[in-house]
């Protein structure tokens, strides 16, 4: 965890742009036969509303087979899954034209909710996506 992290929080870093690091996200999350639920675009929602903010993406995703057996054994986890990851630019700096990957860690919501390790291991995905997408 970083210093600006808050607990759970795992930041990291892309070289590439915001639009290139999430597209290559979504391509991930698809080649992995999970369902994209949604993409929020806060950056977007803030321009329409008359604000500027630097660009910023939420990628809501996952599968029912994993997080309804979480869910099951803990409703109140569905207050963080389906998995969510933030693309997003630094306007007090980061990587020269590239952007930030933040996500909750599966260890956090591990410990959160208390989940078995065969639970646990549901929502590790996370990991190996964002990962993947920050990755050379």
């Amino acid at each position: 965890m970083s210093p600006q992290d808050p607990e759970g929080v795992v930041t990291k870093v892309s070289r590439r742009p915001v639009s290139y690091t999430l597209g290559r996200l979504r391509t991930i999350v698809e080649a992995k036969g999970l369902t994209e639920f949604s993409l929020i675009d806060f950056s977007g929602d803030a321009a329409r509303a008359g604000y500027q903010m630097p660009n910023a993406k939420l990628l809501i995703f996952g599968v029912p087979a994993g997080s309804t057996p979480v869910m099951l054994a803990h409703p109140l986890a569905g207050l963080d899954l389906p998995l969510k990851v933030l693309v997003w630019d630094n306007p007090a700096g980061g990587p020269a034209g590239g952007a930030f990957v933040s996500y909750l860690s599966s260890a956090y919501l591990k410990a959160r909710y208390q989940l078995s390790d065969e639970l646990a291991a549901l929502v590790a995905t996370v990991e190996e996506i964002a990962a993947a997408a920050v990755a050379p």
